[in-house]
């Protein structure tokens, strides 16, 4: 079965209504004020199955005053049945829903000229130049003309033959997006709870399912589903569907909200787009004017800056924009909208979403965002998501921060990004993907300071890891951080040796002076057995007569400790690493000759030839190097 949703529209009392009750039998007007004063107030909805072909109406009102409403309807529908009165003709709600299925992007429709009964050949022809003359250029521009009469049922028939064929023109929606559903009707159904009504305009909604309510973020669970008036287990895209949601009072719901997949979405406040300006409004689109936004079935208030440096679109124009909403509106990219005056209510452009997480543009970097946004407008989703990452730049963007750019289904998304990964135009890093330029400069900003430090500190082993994350990476995911040096270490840059790191270049070299410290330092530990001088005399020792600064000394002392040949027993207590193992080796001759491999603190003092100052360190020290394990009063000698 073939779905499709057709949407009317046309000038008041032109008869679309009564049109699609002589198609469907079905009056689409639900409430008793419409039929009281015989006009559409709100959108309506019928359905007709022709064969194989499943078609969903959208019936909207006419009048002026309520294009919001129609506006709510238009959205979301895969044709359109222009609806013009064979004995009128073209009037202005005409032609303004007609631009505003032009510029919601609507593809196909069919032209129908009502109340044929009523006009004569003449008048009939007249009619069908005028809108000829409409739709001229337009997606309309080639298609039929249908003329019927609701009254008398005379080619009725004939449009039915004329729909099956269109929807079988209208190609499948893409299934590429996450489900959402963008709320038309809110209501509470005894014994039920609170439904909600829409049209899927993609992904799709299963029962059982965990879903939101955006912008609001309350989850919901889907409790029942009905496509076309009958309950269902899953709703596809391009269906008109009801909603019975558990978790929710139907109050808390209302037009303009959306339903859709958890922890995806985020509502937003600030967007950019690319407008096109109707050639017939009375003046330019300007910077700081507050506009109406009707996007997906909710109206929202909004500032607008023109990206351009005149500040203003004239009639006819299209350019990039950026709107700054007055409240929170959920959007992706591709999605189309419609832009009116505040006051007087008229619509005046219409366009499309481009980064719905847009920031703020400063003049003198417009040349550069229009550039960008320009790139946005003709690409597909991994040229879109290549200018998200290059505009979030070093910061990069984690994989949720991309889906809720985009829309799509994670295993989309995956697909998408996997050639940018490929050909190293998107560098991954765990969860998080940053462009190839700004991690290329990330990685000579941390070669630079490992650099920097060797030069300031020559006889460092290197750059503690965290130091270096303070200093560059301080506000970058850890992912990046990580994932720069582990590109380094592969190409054999740098070194990182648990969390130290050094340039894979560097050498310590130590003058004549500071050689000849190095030698005494060794000596004076090596010469002293256990009875090691306090550090601070050591290194005065050390220093004396070779023109190295004590605190020199100090970095030549601890070189000596990375190297291993001085031991760090406590903060106090330094020993040569010779005595150190000398000493190990009489522990362990000791065990073997011991028929259970204990030795207790006196004991110990006597093998090692130390006061109980030394022993109780030095045994410490070999139970946190597992060289001992404390056993009551004791240690084990492993």
């Amino acid at each position: 079965m073939t779905d499709i949703i057709i949407g009317t529209a046309g000038h008041i009392d032109h008869g679309k209504t009564s049109l699609v009750k002589a198609l469907t039998g079905v009056d689409a007007d639900r409430f008793p004020e419409e039929k009281k004063r015989g006009i559409t107030i709100d959108i309506g909805f019928a359905e007709l199955e022709l064969g194989s072909v499943r078609i969903g109406f959208v019936d909207v009102p006419g009048h002026e005053k309520f294009v919001k409403n129609m506006l709510a309807g238009a959205s979301g529908i895969d044709a359109v049945l222009l609806v013009v009165a064979a004995d009128e003709g073209v009037m202005p709600q005409t032609r303004e829903h007609f631009e505003i299925c032009r510029l919601l992007g609507t593809a196909s429709g069919l032209i129908v000229l009502t109340k044929s009964d009523l006009a004569d050949d003449e008048l009939t022809e007249l009619v069908t130049a005028d809108v000829r003359e409409l739709v001229e250029g337009s997606f309309l521009a080639d298609a039929p003309i249908v003329a019927v009469s609701s009254k008398s049922g005379e080619g009725v028939e004939d449009l039915k033959t004329r729909l099956a064929q269109l929807a079988g023109e209208v190609g499948e929606r893409e299934d590429e997006l996450i489900a959402r559903l963008p709320i038309d009707r809110s209501f509470s159904v005894k014994g039920f709870g609170a439904v909600v009504t829409g049209t899927l305009v993609s992904g799709e909604i299963t029962e059982g399912a965990e879903m939101e309510i955006l912008p609001s973020g309350n989850s919901v669970r889907i409790r029942g589903l009905q496509t076309h008036g009958k309950q269902v287990n899953v709703a596809r895209a391009g269906r008109r569907t009801a909603v019975n949601l558990g978790g929710i009072d139907h109050a808390e719901i209302e037009r303009g909200m959306v339903l859709a997949e958890r922890n995806i979405l985020r509502p937003t406040q600030s967007v950019d787009c690319e407008v096109e300006v109707l050639k017939d409004v009375p003046q330019p689109l300007r910077s700081r004017q507050r506009v109406r936004v009707h996007i997906g079935t909710v109206e929202a208030l909004a500032r607008l800056r023109v990206l351009n440096d005149s500040g203003e679109i004239g009639p006819g124009g299209r350019d990039f924009v950026q709107l700054r909403l007055e409240s929170p509106i959920v959007c992706i990219p591709g999605e189309r909208f419609i832009i009116r005056f505040y006051s007087p209510q008229i619509t005046i452009a219409g366009g499309a979403i481009l980064d719905n997480a847009a920031e703020r543009h400063r003049r003198a970097s417009f040349d550069a965002s229009r550039t960008q946004l320009a790139k946005m407008a003709s690409g597909d989703n991994l040229a879109r998501i290549k200018e998200y990452l290059a505009i979030a730049g070093e910061h990069g963007l984690s994989f949720a921060d991309i889906a809720a750019r985009t829309g799509l289904r994670r295993d989309e998304l995956i697909k998408v990004l996997k050639p940018g990964i490929d050909s190293r135009s998107i560098i991954t890093a765990d969860q998080s993907y940053v462009s190839r330029t700004p991690f290329d400069g990330l990685r000579s900003r941390a070669l630079a300071a490992i650099g920097d430090f060797h030069r300031r500190e020559p006889l460092s082993k290197g750059i503690p890891r965290e130091t270096l994350k303070e200093k560059l990476f301080a506000r970058i995911s850890p992912d990046i951080f990580r994932a720069v040096l582990d590109s380094l270490v592969r190409e054999n840059k740098i070194v990182a040796d648990k969390e130290i790191i050094r340039s894979a270049e560097h050498r310590l070299e130590l003058s004549a002076d500071e050689e000849l410290a190095r030698e005494r330092l060794t000596a004076i530990y090596r010469s002293a057995g256990f009875e090691v001088p306090k550090l601070e005399a050591a290194l005065e020792e050390a220093a004396r007569g070779t023109g190295v600064a004590p605190a020199q000394v100090r970095k030549i002392f601890q070189l000596l400790i990375n190297a291993g040949e001085i031991v760090k027993v406590t903060e106090d207590f330094y020993f040569g690493s010779k005595v150190i193992a000398e000493l190990i080796d009489k522990m362990r001759n000791y065990a073997s000759r011991s028929t259970d491999r204990l030795i207790d603190v006196a004991q110990f003092k006597d093998l090692a030839g130390v006061s109980r100052k030394y022993a109780i360190p030095l045994l410490e020290y070999f139970d946190r190097e597992r060289i001992t394990r404390r056993s009551g009063d004791k240690r084990l000698i492993v």
